[in-house]
């Protein structure tokens, strides 16, 4: 199974594979992601509930999850281990991506995004079914994260001075500059010292879909990005800056990549951290 498949190839794999609903909104957004599963969904799906996947018991504001969150998460929805896994989302920051990093974070290998999202699903007016999922439970599976594809704020100021990691923002430019508040956050604008902005929405087609080859290549060469080089991603809270490490994923750059989970919620938010204001220098 590619890490990227079509609205036609699931369709005519829906048997075959085990297809989670990854939508998580912005509050701002005033959707109800779980109740909007109940009114449509691709048929067989199970709704993932990514809000549950956070260490709670973490500072950093939606944290990734711990190794019991994930496994015991997994087997209440009945996802046996090794399982094919393709992963949707309706939602404005591309939740998928964040889940597809969770899961590549804990070794699974078989695990796809759905290229269009539920919104070219619908378009094409393929069939969406409606009601509860009620999967049957499994044993949870045992899993250790690969913690090297995660950064803490440690990590990040200690390559400030190191430069041995490029840093690459996915948030818009207003917000990454500092001519706009985060307002997402409630934070004033602004980026980690020598970070490259790369808005998200860059790597994505007017569709929603991704860009790919050489498109997909020129819109980091034109962020500054050297993708012979490490990368490191962050955004407002790990969720976009997901979406780039997908994209990077799907050109072949994904053990040398890596996420600040904290992200601007952290660094923003700590009045000890170097930041930086308009475009990269």
């Amino acid at each position: 199974m590619d890490m990227l498949v079509s609205t036609a190839w699931l369709a005519d794999n829906l048997g075959t594979v085990t297809v989670l609903d990854a939508t998580k909104h912005l509050p701002s957004a005033g959707r109800d992601a779980a109740a909007e599963f109940v009114e449509g969904h691709i048929p067989g799906a199970r709704f993932l509930d990514l809000a549950t996947l956070n260490d709670d018991a973490s500072p950093i504001v939606a944290a990734l999850p711990t190794a019991e969150q994930f496994a015991l998460r997994l087997a209440a929805l009945g996802v046996k281990p090794g399982s094919r896994i393709v992963l949707y989302d309706d939602s404005a920051p591309r939740t998928a991506a964040r889940a597809w990093f969770i899961f590549r974070m804990f070794g699974w290998q078989d695990v796809a995004l759905l290229d269009g999202r539920l919104g070219k699903w619908r378009a094409e007016g393929r069939p969406l079914e409606t009601g509860v999922s009620n999967p049957v439970p499994v044993a949870p599976g045992t899993y250790t994260a690969d913690l090297h594809r995660a950064r803490d704020k440690a990590a990040v100021l200690a390559n400030i001075d190191s430069g041995a990691e490029q840093v690459v923002d996915a948030r818009d430019a207003g917000r990454f500059t500092g001519a706009d508040k985060d307002t997402i956050h409630n934070l004033p604008g602004g980026h980690i010292p020598g970070a490259r902005n790369l808005d998200f929405r860059m790597v994505l087609n007017e569709d929603g879909s991704f860009k790919q080859g050489d498109e997909l290549r020129a819109a980091f060469a034109e962020a500054g990005i050297d993708l012979s080089r490490p990368v490191v991603t962050s955004c407002g809270s790990g969720v976009t800056a997901s979406v780039l490490l997908f994209a990077m994923a799907l050109l072949g750059k994904e053990e040398d990549t890596a996420l600040y989970d904290g992200s601007w919620s952290e660094w923003g938010a700590d009045p000890a951290t170097p930041k930086e204001m308009g475009p990269t220098r």
